[in-house]
């Protein structure tokens, strides 16, 4: 019998328990059943209380003040545990049945999916191959703030990329918060960051703000050009990952506003598609989703 679930995923700040909990709320508006697992041990406020919870296992004030450990090295300490007592999931998800849609949500520490081996061999024990036969499917979260700063928003597409090399599950990315960047972003111009443009770095607005710091700098003190080399340096690194992200084509992304029951709605679409929730469903183009109100004066 096949289970369903998202691991939703995403830097600190992206926004990941808010969007479980208007998951939860739109599958319950909808008569769907879900089971909310929380694996982050240093959570603490839910609007759902989690059907099951890793503090229930292990926390993680208790292993910095036991252990002597730092947040990030006791939030790995934690994992490992858990990847040593997977009967406290296996017990939990084992017995739900596939009318269920499986929420996990999951820490902010970027590590944990970039280049550390502990989520990965979670994933292997939830899918297919492992103990509970989960069709899983990965939901990362970049919040859409990141779009102001052009290396900022690139640098976060490089970790996207990076969790869905590492985890090789299906994998829907996805730009959250977008009620905070209406009217400063132009409908055209966010195309180009819903499927990364690696020319968004030859216009960074940032570079001409850069270069009038520049000028004032050596205008005080005509031998400072360390900065001045190390900026070119810098925008040079950019442009290579834009490029390295533009040669793999893997990461576009879909728009969330969570206060938006349709925003929600168009992403769980997506969701069941990539896990086969549905064998007759396909997920709703992109035009056929929630538009945001750009200021017409922005429409470019």
């Amino acid at each position: 019998m096949s289970k369903y679930g998202v691991l939703v995923m995403g830097p600190a700040g992206a926004g990941k328990t808010t969007f479980c909990t208007a998951l939860i709320q739109h599958l319950r508006q909808n008569k769907r059943s879900c089971f909310y697992v929380n694996l982050d041990p240093a959570a603490e406020d839910f609007a759902y209380e989690p059907d099951l919870d890793i503090k229930e296992l292990i926390s993680l004030e208790d292993v910095m003040e036991e252990m002597g450990l730092g947040p990030n090295g006791g939030l790995i300490y934690c994992f490992e545990f858990l990847l040593d007592n997977l009967d406290f999931l296996t017990e939990a998800i084992d017995p739900l049945t596939e009318e269920y849609l499986i929420i996990i949500d999951m820490p902010g520490q970027i590590e944990l999916y970039t280049h550390i081996p502990i989520v990965p061999a979670l994933v292997k024990h939830l899918t297919r191959g492992g103990a509970l036969n989960v069709n899983l499917c990965a939901a990362y979260l970049l919040e859409s703030t990141f779009v102001v700063d052009r290396a900022k928003y690139f640098a976060g597409t490089l970790s996207a990329m990076s969790a869905m090399i590492m985890l090789e599950i299906p994998h829907v990315n996805v730009l959250s918060k977008m009620d905070l960047v209406k009217g400063s972003v132009t409908r055209k111009e966010m195309k180009r960051f819903l499927d990364p443009d690696t020319s968004l770095m030859d216009d960074d607005p940032s570079d001409s703000q850069a270069a009038v710091q520049s000028s004032q700098d050596k205008a005080v003190d005509p031998s400072s050009t360390d900065s001045v080399m190390a900026g070119g340096s810098f925008k040079r690194l950019n442009k290579a990952v834009a490029q390295l992200i533009d040669d793999f084509s893997m990461v576009s992304y879909l728009q969330l506003d969570v206060q938006n029951e349709d925003s929600v709605g168009a992403i769980l679409s997506y969701i069941d598609d990539m896990i086969q929730f549905h064998e007759a469903q396909e997920p709703k183009e992109p035009k056929d989703e929630v538009e945001y109100d750009y200021d017409d004066a922005d429409m470019g």
